[in-house]
């Protein structure tokens, strides 16, 4: 079965008085929200089947306290950059002044499907440590890439959504986890059919917002080692082999066919004719207009 998501919220809405941007929920488990609060506040959150991280993304250097399960686990000057990760459990906030942030939560079946199949340890063996104020390079690289993603309106689709959560989860349970183990490599990708059923699948279903779960599921793999062995057998990632194929396809009809350059980048799977160019600027280095003419 392929998954299912709810779309990108673009409109804003209120939750425990702090004001959501921009949200993405995904029924794989893993939720993107972007937040801001204009004034000094609180809010307390019980989660006790999700694994929190805030990204602090403040416009300057704010006091906040932070309890974990009725205990202070920090105290200080939050400055932009700022991780936090709060393990399932009782959480809270008090902050003084402006305060804006990325919120990603992973319920704990998600974090414990990823610590099974990608690392290969007993997830009833493992515990997320909480952290606050780190650094990490990583999950904000990560992070930004996901608001962008979220603020956007989605335009690189499900696939790549998927894969940069799995990449923070693996990332996770690599460095902030009480158990830890090395992702088993491959010394080989895939196999030659199990690779022409994922290539014929994406060709037959181009049009379409291709996830990573469904390429997987196609192969009965995980969707981290569908996407290692993919990548080693093609040298590129799911999505940037998607995408490609896109362009090639979008080529073939801006050459051959008398279809507008939006009709195009729909037949193409691209959200719009928007997505359309910047892939196709990036990958061929003119904008569809002007390849269009020229043929």
């Amino acid at each position: 079965m392929k998954a299912l998501s709810v779309p990108l919220q673009d409109n804003l809405k209120q939750q425990s008085g702090l004001i959501a941007l921009s949200s993405y929920r995904s029924l794989n488990g893993f939720v993107i929200e972007h937040f801001h609060e204009p004034e000094s506040g609180q809010i307390e959150e019980n989660h006790p089947s999700e694994h929190l991280i805030c990204l602090s993304l403040v416009p300057r250097p704010i006091k906040i306290v932070q309890t974990q399960n009725g205990r202070v686990v920090d105290r200080g000057i939050h400055r932009k950059g700022d991780i936090a990760i709060a393990p399932a459990g009782l959480s809270k906030w008090q902050w003084e002044g402006e305060d804006r942030y990325l919120g990603l939560s992973f319920s704990t079946s998600f974090i414990e499907k990823v610590a099974l199949e990608a690392l290969e340890t007993n997830p009833n063996r493992l515990s997320l440590d909480p952290k606050f104020r780190v650094r990490d390079p990583q999950i904000q690289q990560l992070g930004m890439m996901l608001l962008s993603e979220i603020q956007n309106g989605g335009l690189g689709g499900g696939l790549y959504v998927e894969s940069l959560a799995n990449v923070l989860a693996v990332h996770l349970l690599r460095n902030y986890s009480s158990v830890t183990s090395n992702v088993a490599p491959y010394s080989d990708g895939l196999p030659e059919y199990q690779l022409a059923q994922a290539i014929e699948y994406i060709n037959e279903y181009l049009s379409q917002d291709i996830k990573l779960t469904d390429l997987a599921t196609l192969l009965d793999m995980s969707q981290f080692h569908f996407s290692r062995r993919f990548k080693q057998s093609m040298g590129i990632s799911p999505h940037q082999y998607l995408i490609g194929q896109r362009v090639e396809k979008a080529k073939q009809l801006l050459a051959r066919s008398d279809l507008s350059i939006a009709e195009v980048a729909i037949e193409c799977g691209f959200n719009s004719q928007s997505h359309l160019g910047q892939w196709f600027r990036q990958l061929t280095g003119m904008t569809p207009k002007a390849y269009q003419k020229q043929k």
